[in-house]
């Protein structure tokens, strides 16, 4: 099950992103992380992906994501069962686990389980104070 979306965007400098968009979406950044030569920074429902140039994009400028899923492994075997493709296996990072997988349509995405820690501060208590993940 797909617990949270995030839309992924692509900026090369960060402070001035975050000056623009954190009193648009009215709340602070709530999740902040390197990523190999990126800063992710999550806003609501957006992922701001920070990089020293637009060529460092280039990895996953055409992918979705990422969509947070509760439990990848079985993600992973419903989307084979549609005819996916996993263009990058199950791998481990700060936040949990991600994967990779074109559908059957050409559309890339990226999946991700977060550790149970995030889980529980990004999605549960959220659900159980009646409010959104989106809200964060």
């Amino acid at each position: 099950m797909i617990s949270k979306t995030y839309t992924r965007i692509f900026f090369t400098n960060l402070p001035s992103t975050l000056a623009t968009l954190g009193p648009l979406h009215a709340n602070a950044p709530h999740l902040k992380f390197e990523f190999g030569a990126w800063t992710l920074v999550a806003l609501g429902d957006l992922l701001i992906v920070a990089g020293a140039n637009e060529a460092s994009f280039a990895p996953i400028r055409q992918s979705l994501g990422p969509w947070i899923v509760d439990d990848l492994q079985a993600t992973r075997t419903h989307l084979l069962a549609q005819k996916a493709t996993i263009t990058h296996e199950i791998e481990s990072s700060s936040t949990g686990l991600f994967l990779y997988a074109q559908h059957a349509d050409g559309t890339v995405v990226e999946y991700v389980q977060w550790n149970s820690d995030l889980l529980e501060k990004f999605i549960e208590i959220p659900r159980r104070e009646g409010r959104l993940a989106s809200q964060l």
